[in-house]
């Protein structure tokens, strides 16, 4: 059977030195003892000296704890900063959201009021409705307005906005209208300058534009900036209902941009005819190609 553990050479040793270390450590503790009691400004001495001795060893100590602490606060602010900067980023982009929809709302209640007030001083007015549809990607311009029979509107009665004509109704449902837009090609306006009152004839040119021909030929009498209107003629729309602007001139004529823009345009107003005669009229042309 081999040599208990306890009993080995290397245990003896260690058990003989623990007892001499700790026997050294209680006479070292009795003796500084006595000098404190017998010789207090001796023992002062020895204390300060162990003081010097070890100031260096804390202070080092010290530093790499404070440092190990700044690791782990620093990451931790990195973190909190990331995670804050995060939050504000999204904070800022719901911010632009809500600014965009409320710019949206302050147009449209803009637009209801110019409306509402273009109603008021309307006398021919017959029902308001919102723009809630129009076609751009073919040659034929078309609007719908949601304000049909049920609110008194009948085919071939003229649509305008506050900023000025958009087309005629041509199809009605109970509900619900469609505007042919001065923009189509079928849409044929008798117009005049507002600067002059020259006799011009507005026809769409099935692009979002209006092609503008003077009555009279052998001199192109536009400039750009010119505003045409209504000239009642025909007794379907009433006169100086504002129509285009010109932005181009061409030989003898010029091109010109509806002032009402049924894409950025949220109301229109639905008015009777200003000749009830010529009601029939356009009924009867309402789906000409």
């Amino acid at each position: 059977m081999g040599a208990r553990p306890g009993w080995s050479r290397r245990a003896q040793y260690g058990l003989f030195f623990s007892f001499v270390a700790a026997l050294t450590g209680v006479l070292l503790g009795i003796v500084l003892l006595a000098m404190s009691l017998a010789a207090p400004n001796a023992y002062a001495g020895i204390r300060g000296a162990a003081l010097d001795t070890t100031a260096p060893v804390t202070g080092a100590l010290r530093e790499a704890v404070v440092t190990v602490e700044g690791l782990f606060s620093g990451a931790g602010n990195y973190w909190n900063a990331a995670r804050q900067n995060a939050a504000l980023k999204q904070e800022r982009a719901t911010m632009q959201r809500q600014i965009l929809q409320a710019g949206a709302i302050i147009n449209e209640n803009r637009q209801l009021k110019a409306v509402l007030q273009l109603r008021e001083k309307s006398a021919r007015a017959v029902a308001t409705g919102r723009i809630v549809g129009s076609s751009f990607e073919s040659q034929r311009r078309f609007a719908v307005i949601s304000a049909g029979t049920g609110d008194g509107v009948r085919i071939g009665m003229p649509v305008r906005a506050a900023d000025g004509l958009i087309g005629r109704v041509v199809d009605a449902g109970r509900t619900a209208s469609r505007v042919l837009l001065i923009s189509d090609r079928s849409n044929v306006l008798p117009t005049r300058l507002l600067r002059g009152g020259m006799a011009v004839i507005s026809t769409g040119r099935g692009d979002g534009t209006v092609d503008l021909r003077p009555l009279e030929v052998g001199r192109n009498p536009f400039r750009r900036g010119d505003v045409v209107v209504t000239s009642g003629t025909g007794g379907l729309y009433s006169p100086l209902i504002p129509v285009a602007r010109v932005v181009r001139l061409d030989d003898d004529g010029a091109i010109a941009v509806p002032l009402a823009d049924p894409s950025d345009t949220s109301f229109a107003v639905v008015e009777t005819p200003f000749e009830e005669a010529a009601l029939a009229v356009a009924d009867e042309t309402a789906d000409a190609p």
